[in-house]
Order: structure tokens, then C-alpha cells, then sequence
């Protein structure tokens, strides 16, 4: 682990377990992994702090099938942070690959998710889902794509994660169709859909699988909302919208490369013209934006 005792950019609770957790491998005498020679075990560590409780999901990534090697340690770690722990896992990554989390998580203590609110329902973020760093800045990009809702509207959403996006409009929506691919978003989308009282839960259909093979969901909407990685759009939907344009699109973009090329393809032939584009400093520092564009018919 590389030692940054007081990070200012850092939630000072990341801080905090960042040295507990370097300590407790220190006192266990777990090895260091080591990327040449693809030794050792402590691998990465991820650190996520819930807003509301103030107390930190922790995922010690290590180059072992199991947590046996790692039982010594784990049980520091849980002693050591008490109450500011909200759940320890291990992540088993035996591969060498410079991915950092592994394909197998197993929680050894805590809650099986991370709940965070963005002005709607309880969303659900497993360890191994997708989540922004900066939750008052995606909190804002939400509200402005609740404000773009109309009340009663057919909305279909792409890359949709664990539904921090959709289930946050779905007071406003008439019906939402949801696609995701990722088993561990899906797994805190279904979470979070068990909490929703059965009319709102009765509006919500999800469509499993990647985007590029499910983008007829988008039919009949009268909303289509993307937010891709950085990669952008998969061919098969960008095409499905230039040529079945809804009344809005709205793309949330973390790659501007990608955005520009996928808004060349939308509006080449006519259909489909950009009304809106507004900047997020979702990663301050960096030279890094988060864009909204709307997209409407020509």
C-alpha cells in the first residue's frame, strides 16, 4: 500500500481506515502482492463511506481463493474500526491482470450493501457495483434529469447500474424499462426494487444483458436515458436511435471522446439534433467532466 496518511481529497473516514487496514497487515504479516512476480496476497483495498451512517464498507482484495490466509488480519481490521465499520469483504483475484476487483466477493461481516438516496428511493450498492466517488455532484446531475421528466412519461434507461438514475425519476415516470448487464449491479438493483412499495415496484420492468442487445426496450418510450462507460454507446443502440428517434434522449457522458463521436453518429442523417449540453466537475482535479446532452428530434 502506498502510505498518504492525511489525503485532503480523501473522506477523513478513508483516511482513517486506510491505516488501520495498513497496520492490521503489518501485525499479521500478510505479504504485499507483487505485480512481476505475482506473489504475496494484499492486493487492493476498496474503501466506500454511506452517507447516512458515517461507517465504511471495506473489500480487501487478495491474490487467494479464499479469506483462510487472510483470517488473522480481517478480524484486526473488525476489531480495530468497531462501530465506523460498516461491512468487511474479501475479493479473491488470482489472475494477473491489472482489473482490481476479482469475480468473487465473500462479506465476513456487515450489511450486504451500501444505501444511498438521490431525492427518491433506497439505492442499493453491493461491493462489487459500480458507484460515483462524488455523490453531491451526481446527486445534482439526477435532479437535473428529474427536471427534464415529464409527469407520466414512458422512460427507458441504458447502462441503468443499480438504479441510482431510474429509481430516483420513477415517482415522476408513467413506466421505466431498465437495462443493466453487471450480475453485481443487478444484484443491488433487486435489493433496491424489494424496498419499493408494489405499485411503484409494478412499474418497473429490467432487461438483463448488455445494451447493444436490448436496445428494443427503448420502443414506445417517450424517454430514453444512457449513461455508458467511458467506451460510449454500443453500436447497436446508437443505431436503433438514429433511426427510431424518441422525443428525448438523454445521455450522461463520462468519456467526452465518446460522446462527441456518438453524437456525430446520432445526428448524421438528420434525425436526431443536440438542444442541451451541460457540464458537471464530477472529478475535480482532473481533466475530466461529466456531460449531459439532450438529444431531440430534428
Amino acid at each position: 500500500m502506498v502510505h498518504v496518511p492525511n489525503c485532503r481529497v480523501h473522506h477523513p473516514l478513508i483516511n482513517h481506515v486506510a491505516s488501520v487496514v495498513r497496520r492490521a497487515l503489518v501485525d499479521a504479516r500478510v505479504p504485499s502482492y507483487s505485480d512481476a512476480a505475482h506473489l504475496g496476497l494484499a492486493r487492493y483495498l476498496q474503501i466506500v463511506v454511506e452517507r447516512s451512517s458515517q461507517t465504511a464498507q471495506v473489500v480487501l482484495v487478495a491474490n487467494c481463493a479464499n479469506p483462510a490466509p487472510l483470517a488473522p488480519c480481517l478480524e484486526l481490521i473488525r476489531e480495530r474500526l468497531g462501530a465506523e465499520l460498516h461491512s468487511l469483504w474479501f475479493n479473491t483475484h488470482c489472475e494477473r491482470s491489472n482489473v482490481v476487483l476479482g469475480p468473487k466477493f465473500q462479506r465476513w461481516c456487515g450489511p450486504p450493501s451500501v444505501i444511498e438516496r438521490f431525492g427518491g428511493p433506497r439505492i442499493h450498492y453491493p461491493p462489487g457495483a459500480f458507484g460515483q466517488s462524488n455523490l453531491e455532484i451526481a446527486e445534482m446531475i439526477i435532479e437535473r434529469l428529474r427536471a427534464q421528466i415529464p409527469d407520466g412519461a414512458r422512460v427507458a434507461e441504458f447502462y441503468a447500474g443499480t438504479g441510482a438514475i431510474g429509481l430516483s425519476l420513477l415517482a415522476r415516470a408513467g413506466g421505466l424499462s431498465m437495462n443493466e448487464a453487471s450480475p453485481d449491479a443487478l444484484a443491488g438493483l433487486e435489493l433496491g426494487l424489494a424496498d419499493l412499495e408494489p405499485r411503484a415496484r409494478a412499474k418497473v420492468t429490467v432487461v438483463e444483458g448488455p445494451a447493444g442487445g436490448a436496445f428494443l426496450a427503448a420502443s414506445g418510450a417517450d424517454v430514453v436515458i444512457a449513461d455508458p462507460p467511458r467506451k460510449g454507446l454500443d453500436a447497436e443502440l446508437a443505431e436503433y436511435l438514429r433511426d427510431a428517434p424518441p422525443a428525448c434522449f438523454l445521455y450522461v457522458s463520462c468519456g467526452l471522446k465518446s460522446l462527441i463521436e456518438d453524437s456525430a453518429k446520432l445526428t448524421a442523417s438528420g434525425p436526431l439534433r443536440l438542444t442541451g449540453l451541460t457540464a458537471f466537475n464530477l472529478f475535480p482535479f482532473s481533466e475530466h467532466v461529466e456531460t449531459l446532452a439532450r438529444f431531440e428530434p430534428a
